[in-house]
């Protein structure tokens, strides 16, 4: 238990630091070889983000444990919104744009009923993936001609500064940060997923429960401390900007790609119970964030112990 544990953490060490340095790398080249910043940063930093989840996906799916896969997407999604809102609501109320309720949040929502949608039948397979696939598209062309209207990109890419100011890096550079970011991807991902499933077959717990809970909170550790540290730079408003992002990328980019390669198949718990929650989660969120454009310490907190209750709900059987 002890060594599987260790391995998992090392996983979730190589998956932060691979996606950082894939981010870094491929951003880098981007803007080396005169692709705008603006499309740089809606694009190639935006989809690497979420790179963990993907490789995650992509290796748990060729090894026949899909339920791992939708799993951890639909943990993470859950995750993103009750822990990491929650948590960073109890250090610092979170202001809300109205434009984020009018615009990026109804989106979420209808990503996530969609997702439902077609997992209904029990399998998302080559033709969802290209429907997810062709949203997914739409949606980055219509963030990058947004953020043209606008004036640029929102505050919540702001790394793309540090990584415009590291455009000038020798080219050897940027390719060993690309490709050692790719090496740190894939053995992470790898460590975390084997582990993962020797602890399930040890202890006898589906591996849906081990998406749901273990891997979903692995996945999502990076974006609560980079929410926490927002929270207390006084920037909480970046979280819920990032929430909604990549719970969008989560189901568009990561499940719409992996089920191009392999179909994805639905239990019928996901679709009765784990699903329900996810769209439950989601459509709590817009309620709490519409009273006063704010999510308050005790709204923080209710959204942290329903997510507290949820996991309780999944671990107890085991127990």
């Amino acid at each position: 238990m002890w060594l599987q544990a260790l391995l998992f953490s090392i996983g979730i060490g190589l998956l932060y630091f691979g996606a950082e340095w894939l981010v870094r790398g491929a951003a880098s080249l981007a803007l080396r070889y005169g692709i705008r910043p603006l499309v740089v940063g809606l694009t190639v930093v935006a989809l690497g983000t979420s790179m963990p989840e993907f490789v995650i996906n992509f290796l748990a799916v060729l090894r026949n444990e899909d339920s791992l896969a939708l799993g951890n997407i639909v943990g993470s999604n859950i995750a993103n919104i009750a822990l990491i809102l929650g948590t960073t609501a109890l250090v610092l109320p979170i202001g809300i744009a109205p434009n984020t309720l009018r615009k990026e949040y109804p989106v979420m929502m209808g990503v996530m009923v969609l997702f439902y949608g077609l997992s209904w039948d029990g399998v998302i397979g080559t033709a969802d993936g290209i429907i997810l696939v062709f949203l997914l598209v739409s949606l980055l062309i219509f963030l990058v001609l947004d953020a043209r209207r606008s004036g640029g990109p929102d505050g919540s890419l702001g790394e793309l500064d540090e990584i415009d100011a590291e455009s000038n890096l020798a080219w050897r550079k940027k390719v060993v940060f690309l490709g050692g970011g790719m090496i740190m991807l894939a053995s992470g991902a790898r460590l975390m997923v084997s582990s993962a499933v020797n602890v399930a077959e040890s202890y006898g717990v589906s591996t849906a429960v081990i998406g749901l809970t273990v891997m979903a909170l692995g996945t999502s550790l990076p974006e609560l401390a980079a929410s926490l540290v927002s929270a207390v730079n006084d920037e909480s408003a970046i979280s819920l900007g990032n929430v909604l992002g990549s719970n969008m990328l989560n189901m568009l980019f990561v499940v719409g790609l992996v089920s191009l390669v392999h179909p994805l198949q639905v239990d019928t718990l996901s679709l009765s119970t784990h699903l329900p929650v996810m769209l439950g989660f989601g459509a709590l969120l817009f309620p709490l964030a519409w009273t006063g454009y704010r999510i308050t310490r005790m709204e923080g907190f209710v959204m942290l112990i329903a997510f507290l209750g949820y996991m309780a709900y999944l671990i107890q059987p085991h127990l």
